[in-house]
């Protein structure tokens, strides 16, 4: 690995500061260059829509600090895009004209927000959030007492939801779906934030979609396929994110649902690697390939894929895991199975406080908790798992969880 050598990271999100940390912690002396088309060092998201909407600011975290990058010779380009690049002659080419010569590069271009395509969405006043600068505009608009139409219940729909109505807000949250984060969680976990949801005062529509913005310049009523006119005085919308593929698509390498790479971060390009929302990985544990959009793994597959770029080959293989906060409940999501036979409940699903351990035959392929915090930390080790385990057992809340590991 010689010192000449320079690094490229495309991406300057969590993924991209966690790659360039673990490339310096890896020994490797050469350049980095880190590229990022915001205008901010890199940071952590989950703030964005739960204590940056609270009115908390100090809740923003950066991944490391300005002298870090300083004191570890990176080479930030920030407010600059990537609009190409050529694996054969290894550059990259950035919004501004300019040219820079790779020995490695990774990809850590995460997603961009699905759009909605209705007559309307492009009124002031209906946001998206992805970003930090996003968090801050919807921000501005909540004050006690303002309207806000929420457009999708899953996981950044229901918390920018509890966020608004914390700070005063009246709240309708939209989901086409018959149930909330249908998708991600089991019923009985929909049903428990819709009950929490409910008591809070958030107005939840399911089965129901938007038709339409109306306004003039600005949003003022949000329009149901039932032709409902609601009064709002801001929407958010979130309804998912794409993979930022354009880039590996124009490049020649493969792309399907995501740039796909190998257990160790490879693309189909030598010497180019991606990690983050935008891969479609290679998971050894389940043997098959997922993409995933994640805390977990933003900041892991992107250390393991760097610490393969400097000659420590490690494969990124772990239980999927993620979590949510909304009002006082913490839900955690660990695994992902495609099949399983039965659920297995600890606890009281009625009073939003329980695990929920997904079985195939006697074994957990999957767990899911509501303010069950040191639950999941076990269950999460329990997954994938050699033990059988058995059903009583599981249920039993006098059986201590750490006696289920032995």
């Amino acid at each position: 690995m010689p010192v000449s050598e320079t690094y490229v990271v495309v991406g300057a999100g969590h993924a991209g500061g966690r790659a360039v940390e673990a490339m310096r912690n890896a020994g490797f002396t050469g350049k980095i260059i880190l590229i990022g088309d915001e205008p901010h060092l890199p940071y952590e998201r989950p703030p964005l829509s739960k204590e940056l909407l609270q009115g908390k600011p100090e809740a923003h975290t950066p991944v490391r600090d300005d002298a870090f990058y300083a004191e570890n010779d990176i080479d930030c380009r920030l407010g600059r895009r990537a609009t190409a690049l050529d694996p054969a002659r290894k550059t990259v080419t950035l919004d501004d004209g300019s040219h820079i010569a790779f020995d490695k590069l990774l990809l850590t271009t995460g997603g961009a927000v699905r759009r909605l395509p209705v007559p309307g969405a492009d009124l002031a006043n209906i946001h998206y959030l992805r970003t930090l600068d996003d968090s801050r505009a919807i921000d501005a608009g909540l004050a006690d007492g303002k309207r806000i139409v929420v457009v999708g219940g899953g996981f950044i729909g229901l918390e920018v939801a509890a966020s608004a109505r914390q700070r005063g807000c009246a709240v309708t949250v939209l989901e086409m779906a018959d149930r909330l984060m249908g998708r991600a969680v089991l019923s009985e976990i929909s049903e428990a934030f819709r009950r929490l949801h409910a008591e809070h005062g958030v107005d939840i529509r399911l089965n129901t979609g938007v038709a339409s913005f109306d306004g003039d310049g600005s949003v003022t009523h949000a329009v149901t396929g039932d032709d409902e006119k609601l009064p709002t005085d801001m929407a958010v919308i979130g309804v998912g994110i794409v993979p930022e593929t354009a880039l590996a698509v124009d490049a020649g390498l493969t792309v399907e649902n995501g740039i796909v790479v190998d257990e160790f971060g490879r693309t189909s390009a030598p010497d180019i690697y991606a990690a983050g929302d935008v891969t479609n990985h290679l998971n050894p544990l389940y043997s098959r390939r997922i993409r995933l959009e994640s805390w977990q793994n933003a900041q892991n597959q992107a250390i393991a894929a760097a610490k393969t770029m400097c000659g420590e080959a490690q494969a990124y293989s772990e239980v999927p895991w993620m979590w949510s906060d909304q009002f006082d409940a913490n839900l955690q999501v660990a695994g992902l199975p495609e099949i399983w036979d039965r659920v297995v409940f600890r606890g009281d699903t009625g009073a939003a406080d329980f695990i929920g351990f997904q079985m195939a035959g006697d074994r957990v392929v999957g767990a899911m908790s509501v303010n069950r915090p040191r639950d999941m930390r076990i269950a999460r080790r329990l997954i994938g798992g050699d033990k059988p385990l058995d059903d009583a057992a599981l249920a039993d809340e006098a059986v201590s969880m750490r006696d289920l590991m032995r």
